[in-house]
């Protein structure tokens, strides 16, 4: 009798640990390449370690008669079975759950079409920056970037090639920006980009050099047909930084928005920078439609 319920409680610990390695499987996938899953690779091989000991205990229970006291290591086993096993589901499930929440914050700092920030994660960075800039006396500049005839694409080709565009356009602008830069969708198809640490000549430069390399890469319709035209696309930038007389990052907005309307009225696919002391609207800066 007490044979057999030491077996009882082996078989079912080593079924439990069993158990336990489906969990730890959809753990694995859960966790990104890196130290942590290789951690719990280790650990899934120690699991299968523990699943062969307590096989082996449960041979040797054959070949010595047992009495009460010996039921306290099968015990032991089957609790901490079980103690494995509910502390890799807790993990699971936090794991989850944190992925869900991190899930639910980048898509409320993402912009849905173009996969890049969005306004209200560009405003918050905005004021940090700025005011980063203004506390230890560095430089900081911003870029606005307006698609020049965008509204002639959409009535041209409709609005889903239009979405390509802005698809497009955001791609570009991830691909020639230093590392330290950020962008994101101001709205319609303005692009706003945060230059840390870079003063107005620098900008112009940065801005010139996007403004080039997205004139080099035209939107492929259909990469399949070469019989298919692409789209060229030209943009028109205007550049501010937190030294020309900006006292709130609003202002500083208003300034890019004040230098890219310049850019417009001189012939667009042009960089323009702000001029000095650019007085402050009296409301929130419009996209434009240009």
């Amino acid at each position: 009798m007490l044979q057999a319920l030491a077996c009882s409680m082996a078989i079912v610990g080593a079924a439990i640990l069993i158990g336990a390695l489906l969990p730890v499987r959809r753990l694995i996938k859960q966790l990104p390449s890196g130290s942590v899953r290789r951690n719990w690779y280790t650990l899934a091989g120690l699991i299968k370690l523990f699943i062969l000991g307590y096989l082996g205990y449960l041979a040797t229970l054959w070949e010595h008669p047992l009495e009460k006291h010996d039921l306290l290591v099968p015990g032991v086993f089957l609790l901490g079975a079980c103690f494995v096993w509910l502390t890799i589901s807790l993990s699971l499930q936090t794991a989850i759950k944190v992925r869900r929440v991190t899930l639910l914050e980048q898509e409320n700092i993402t912009d849905p079409l173009t996969h890049i920030y969005n306004r209200r994660y560009l405003e918050r960075r905005l004021h940090e920056e700025f005011d980063r800039a203004q506390r230890y006396s560095t430089p900081f500049s911003l870029l606005l970037i307006d698609i020049d005839h965008f509204k002639r694409i959409n009535d041209s080709y409709g609005h889903q090639v239009g979405d390509r565009v802005l698809c497009h356009l955001s791609k570009q602008l991830q691909k020639s920006l230093r590392p330290s830069d950020i962008v994101a969708r101001f709205g319609g198809e303005e692009f706003v980009i945060l230059a840390p640490n870079t003063d107005l000549e620098v900008a112009r430069g940065l801005g010139e050099r996007l403004r080039q390399f997205i004139e080099r890469h035209d939107l492929v319709l259909d990469p399949e047909s070469s019989q298919t035209p692409g789209i060229k696309l030209t943009v028109s930038i205007g550049i501010s930084d937190s030294q020309n007389g900006c006292r709130t990052p609003k202002e500083l907005l208003h300034q890019a928005d004040q230098a890219l309307y310049h850019a417009k009225n001189q012939g667009r696919n042009r960089v323009a920078q702000a001029s000095p002391q650019a007085p402050a609207p009296p409301q929130e800066v419009l996209c434009s439609n240009t």
